[in-house]
């Protein structure tokens, strides 16, 4: 159900879209569109960070054992889960225990912390 409910908001986000492109295109006639375009594509959103504790380290894995809250990015509820890590110079700025901000993405169904900062 959740994965209709997202298919239908992208679709609708993307109907608006092409009519703001159409609407701007015909304001805008001799300018370059496909910059502008481009540009603004270029321009994500960015993803707001999650809290969580460290409670485990596996180095020689590449991997991070969480205790997270939700994380809003990936509709996922607060749990203790294992994560890879897309830079392992990031294991050795925290050590167990520690409280951080991350930031977790989905890429090829393998959950990964992409940032990753000790809390302040």
């Amino acid at each position: 159900m959740k994965a209709l409910r997202h298919i239908l908001i992208a679709g609708a986000v993307g109907t608006v879209a092409a009519f703001a492109g159409l609407a701007h295109a015909q304001t805008t006639a001799g300018h370059d569109h496909h910059a502008a375009a481009s540009t603004a594509a270029t321009k994500a959103a960015p993803v707001e960070m999650s809290e969580g504790e460290v409670r485990k380290i596996d180095k020689e894995n590449k991997r991070i054992t969480l205790k997270h809250g939700p994380l809003k990015n990936l509709d996922m509820a607060a749990m203790t889960m294992v994560f890879q890590v897309t830079d392992p110079a990031m294991l050795g700025k925290v050590k167990v225990g520690d409280k951080v901000r991350f930031v977790a993405a989905n890429p090829g169904g393998k959950l990964t912390v992409t940032e990753l900062q000790p809390a302040k």
